[in-house]
């Protein structure tokens, strides 16, 4: 049965990957400009020059002659070359994805370890002052948007040197603070929901209460929308690394990603997108399987 749930699972992945690849060909080719659209302007290039040039890049080619040739590269391994480096793709973008998962996955860690335990407190401590401090803490990261955070944190970086450029501290701090309340409040109502069910009335009937009652019983009776919201945050976390790392810049995709869409260098700018996906897909089939092994109806579903 975990076969045919995997299979199902990878089938829907390869489907994704698929549809996202033809959907980000079709937008970067059917907006304006091109690689050569600087060039143009040049006086000194003259038609045969620009004519050649387009020859060479390939820009001359239809939208499925270019997949095609990109499905042909990307099953040797290069993903494309780009047009600036003049280099296969997968050189450029390697070493920047892990820079990229280094934070992503850093963070995701922390933001998990932090959130666990302050939804369950505040959820035991439901309607309590320190509960509804802990709520307007929350609620006030949720309205600041990370791009002000990371001008906050380089604003008080740059005062205190405390921390140095290529340090990852800096944007792994910001892409936490920007996790962490949503994590918490949908632990809390997990928890909460968790803990108005019958078999918990029946618990504290039985005299469980305390750590006990929401670590041993109510946590792992929330772990489905958990697990769920777990591929959910992969997904966020990354899409807000590739901002942070521009803002900040930290060496990974997102200003490799910036610098290609201004330079309209197509396979450059698919290879970031791709590997996101490849990234978001990873996270969503991890949490599948999690699922799977944590719900018995799944299973008997499968």
């Amino acid at each position: 049965m975990l076969k045919r749930y995997l299979l199902r699972r990878l089938l829907h992945v390869i489907f994704l990957l698929a549809s996202v690849s033809v959907l980000a060909f079709l937008l970067l080719t059917l907006a304006p400009g091109d690689f050569l659209g600087e060039a143009k302007l040049n006086p000194q290039l003259s038609a045969s020059t620009l004519a050649a040039l387009r020859q060479r890049y390939g820009l001359n080619k239809s939208l499925p002659q270019k997949y095609l040739y990109w499905i042909e590269s990307t099953a040797r391994g290069d993903l494309g070359v780009s047009f600036a480096y003049d280099l296969p793709v997968s050189v450029l973008v390697w070493p920047r994805a892990f820079k990229t998962l280094q934070l992503s996955i850093t963070a995701l860690a922390f933001s998990w370890f932090l959130a666990v335990p302050l939804g369950v407190w505040s959820a035991a401590a439901r309607r309590t002052l320190p509960d509804r401090i802990l709520s307007a803490l929350t609620s006030t990261l949720v309205a600041i948007p990370e791009l002000a955070l990371a001008c906050l944190f380089l604003l008080v970086v740059v005062r205190s040197g405390a921390f140095h450029s290529s340090s990852p501290v800096l944007p792994v701090a910001i892409l936490v603070l920007g996790a962490l309340p949503i994590l918490v409040r949908h632990v809390r109502a997990a928890l909460l929901e968790a803990a108005n069910q019958p078999f918990a009335s029946a618990a504290r009937a039985n005299g469980i209460r305390g750590r006990q009652l929401w670590f041993g019983w109510l946590l792992p009776a929330a772990a489905n929308p958990l697990t769920s919201l777990f591929g959910l945050s992969v997904a966020g976390l990354i899409s807000s690394s590739l901002v942070v790392e521009v803002f900040l810049g930290w060496p990974g995709l997102g200003p490799l990603f910036l610098e290609a869409i201004a330079a309209r260098d197509l396979y450059l700018v698919i290879g970031p997108v791709m590997l996101s996906a490849v990234f978001l897909s990873l996270g969503t089939l991890l949490a599948d399987v999690l699922l799977y092994a944590l719900d018995p109806r799944i299973r008997i579903e499968s």
